[in-house]
């Protein structure tokens, strides 16, 4: 795979690595098949164990468990609950005219301007999308997506002394506390008054405390807008550099435009790893690796940039990007970047088809051109890249701004 063009733009100089299962000195077990990845993922001897478990736990009310990390009966009665809010055609028929209004106001501002920055606008369009889904609209004040994204940026630093640590702890607490009085409480206010087809008020007739539908926000908060702020972001970077494939897009059907950008996204996982524990000991069988005995108890990370570049599934050169790829065992464009299993991400539709949305308008701005490359960076909370800095500009504003001028002479 050394000598294979690797056209990939947040993976950091690095290579995947080829080993299918192995057990690293630290303890940590690691799939990079396909094979191995698919027989984990789909099995019932594994629980959740990532995507910052400490931050549900160190809230100071305990109470249901989130549905992310729920398990067994309680996980499938509760995806069958809420899977209405996500089917294609939920997707299409409730929120394609309220993502088509939120695009023309993040780039009529931009167009307005005349200059913007990209990741900031994929994080105000994801936002607004996942805050109707969730039912996070009847905040206090303006910027919830400074607030998700503040919360989020910082994280929980578990580096440095006692001190630095309780500061990280009481500076998080502080934020979350924010976000509930501001966003979150007055959305429960709202919905036990009028409930509305959205996860809030779902979770109110479930009976769910404030606590724990806070502890849901920031779950959907992490799983449906800072993911999806990054893969709006690495889709128009790679349609801005490379003119055949964006002609491509632009004359496709929504099919194939939709097709196009999971095989984006299968090249650029926005998240890079899952994490699971084991709840007993899970025999791997895989043909090259001729199988590993993982015990009960041990963590294990699906490195998913490795498993979506197996030529086992992606076919030949894995690390470059095709829009007529056809991943092999029916397993979908995307390949597992939305996950696999009965933890697979819900919203895999709702985040194609917000980003389709958005694309759409935004190429289709009169001079848009990119500045410079984005700068990479990591976001462990999803234990994959983040896109930051990636300026746009467009000839919209200057045009207008000749269009007045002609007239007024």
């Amino acid at each position: 795979m050394a000598s294979q063009i690797d056209a990939r733009r947040t993976a950091f100089g690095r290579l995947p690595e080829t080993c299918p299962v192995e057990q690293d000195a630290d303890g940590v077990w690691h799939v990079r098949s396909f094979a191995a990845a698919r027989q984990l993922l789909r099995g019932d001897q594994t629980r959740q164990a990532g995507f910052k478990a400490e931050l549900v736990e160190r809230l100071p009310e305990k109470g249901k468990t989130p549905i992310l990390f729920l398990e067994g009966k309680l996980h499938h009665e509760q995806r069958r609950l809420t899977a209405p809010f996500f089917t294609p055609r939920a997707v299409d028929t409730r929120y394609r005219g309220l993502m088509a209004g939120l695009a023309d106001g993040v780039l009529g501002r931009f167009t307005a301007a005349g200059r913007g920055e990209l990741s900031a606008m994929g994080m105000e369009m994801a936002v607004g999308v996942a805050a109707q889904v969730v039912g996070l609209t009847d905040s206090r004040v303006p910027g919830l997506d400074r607030r998700i994204n503040a919360f989020f940026a910082g994280g929980l630093d578990d580096t440095g002394g006692r001190l630095r640590r309780t500061w990280s702890a009481l500076v998080a607490q502080a934020r979350l506390l924010r976000f509930y009085w501001l966003d979150v409480r007055p959305a429960i206010a709202a919905r036990r008054k009028a409930p509305r087809e959205d996860v809030i008020s779902h979770l109110l007739a479930g009976g769910y405390k404030g606590s724990e539908i806070l502890t849901e926000c920031i779950t959907y908060a992490a799983a449906g807008m800072v993911t999806t702020r990054e893969f709006i972001t690495v889709c128009a970077w790679h349609l801005l550099e490379n003119d055949a494939v964006r002609a491509r897009y632009l004359a496709a059907d929504e099919p194939a435009r939709h097709a196009l950008l999971e095989e984006i996204l299968r090249l650029e996982p926005v998240v890079g790893t899952l994490f699971r524990r084991t709840t007993a000991e899970v025999a791997l069988g895989d043909d090259a690796s001729g199988g590993a005995a993982i015990p009960k108890g041990a963590l294990v990370a699906v490195d998913l940039r490795a498993v979506n570049a197996d030529p086992a599934v992606s076919g030949e050169a894995p690390l470059t990007l095709n829009p007529d790829r056809c991943p092999a065992h029916r397993a979908g464009a995307p390949v597992m970047s939305f996950g696999d299993g009965h933890h697979r991400c819900p919203g895999s539709f709702l985040a194609i088809q917000e980003t389709d949305i958005f694309l759409m308008r935004l190429l289709a701005i009169p001079g848009l051109r990119l500045e410079r490359d984005p700068k990479v960076g990591w976001n462990d909370l999803v234990t994959g890249y983040e896109l930051r800095e990636a300026w746009l500009t467009c000839d919209a504003a200057r045009d207008q701004q000749a269009s007045r001028t002609s007239a007024s002479g």
